[in-house]
């Protein structure tokens, strides 16, 4: 957004919440995701997206609703991915009985159990890659080709790559949400939703919206465009940071798994090269006969801490955090074990990290 008034080279932060309406070409209200501060921010989305419209949110979840609550209705039917974040998978089973909305969780990520589980009154296929925490990888490409073909809307979220590494709309994806508040704010210090995708479907979605109210204040979106302007650089970064560190996990005696889809070895692997462009900063090991949480308490740099995508390197334990919802039977047919730690890579010096690991491994 350019600053007409002073020339600036920061869009200007309009804090009002009552603007003018006489002889106005819009209605400009902040709960109608149209202050200049959201359409600056969205157009950015867009175009990191390759995408034709976005929209900015108060969180990754008021994205994701809002979506959902557009398409689907008492009735509709969806199918979605094994392996999904544990805040959606929380959202279908708390939210969609009540609204008369069933939906079915395929076998795997691939599309063929997707399609297995397609029925008469499906609306919508949902999928995520690389998937939280696990790191599965999804076709995207397959997947946009089977929703074409049955004539339903897909949708992605796209957060653990990032728009740097994954562009979904140019493999046929409908509509890509994320959570901004991970790599896309970039700083551990804001909370925000993006989505973006074709400009007919994000009309509707758009009234959903007004409705629901997830709109994000004008300080947030201006940290939030603030911080889109250095997203290639810090995810190149964290890129590099977190091959090399994977490389490292996989490679030592005390690590009995790691999922990065970076490695030769990961089952995704070749997927992965054809639809990602950096394989990302997220990463998720077991330690050979550690608990999770104790392993934790042994570092001293990468800090044991909630969410991801900041600069710097984090860890959790997502049954304990992200999964904790789920319950420990829904854990287990997910392949989530207490011992599973998630590692969200930083952009600190790649030897210090491995240092801080290497002593954690092997404290007694």
């Amino acid at each position: 957004m350019k600053d007409e008034l002073k020339k600036g080279i920061n869009s200007p932060i309009y804090t009002s919440t009552s603007f003018e309406f006489i002889d106005q070409e819009d209605t400009v209200y902040p709960r109608y995701l149209n202050t200049p501060n959201e359409k600056a921010v969205a157009e950015k989305i867009a175009s990191l997206e390759n995408a034709e419209s976005a929209l900015v949110f108060s969180s990754g979840m008021a994205a994701i609703s809002s979506v959902l609550f557009t398409f689907l209705g008492q009735g509709d039917h969806a199918v979605f991915q094994k392996g999904l974040y544990g805040g959606t998978s929380h959202f279908l089973e708390k939210e969609f009985e009540r609204f008369g909305i069933t939906c079915t969780v395929a076998a795997s990520q691939r599309a063929e159990d997707m399609e297995a589980c397609i029925r008469e009154n499906t609306r919508l296929l949902y999928i995520e890659t690389p998937s939280n925490p696990l790191l599965s990888i999804t076709d995207i490409q397959a997947v946009a080709e089977l929703a074409q073909k049955r004539r339903l809307i897909s949708v992605i979220d796209n957060t653990f790559a990032s728009p740097v590494n994954q562009q979904p709309a140019g493999l046929g994806i409908d509509l890509v949400v994320h959570s901004a508040t991970k790599y896309m704010g970039g700083h551990s210090d804001i909370l925000a939703g993006a989505l973006a995708g074709r400009a007919g479907l994000m009309k509707e979605i758009h009234q959903t919206a007004l409705n629901f109210g997830g709109s994000l204040n004008a300080n947030t979106l201006y940290l939030l465009e603030r911080s889109l302007k250095t997203i290639h650089v810090r995810v190149e970064r964290i890129n590099d940071n977190a091959m090399e560190l994977a490389h490292f996990l996989d490679m030592h005696p005390r690590v009995a798994q790691v999922n990065y889809p970076g490695l030769p070895g990961h089952p995704g692997h070749e997927i992965a090269s054809r639809q990602m462009t950096g394989f990302g900063g997220m990463l998720s090991f077991e330690v050979d006969g550690q608990e999770g949480i104790g392993f934790q308490k042994q570092l001293k740099l990468i800090k044991p801490s909630m969410s991801l995508g900041g600069l710097e390197s984090i860890c959790s334990s997502p049954a304990h955090t992200s999964h904790r919802h789920l319950g420990p039977e829904g854990r287990k047919a997910e392949g989530i074990s207490e011992e599973l730690i998630r590692l969200s890579v930083g952009i600190e010096d790649v030897e210090d990290l491995k240092a801080d690991l290497e002593q954690a491994l092997t404290s007694p």
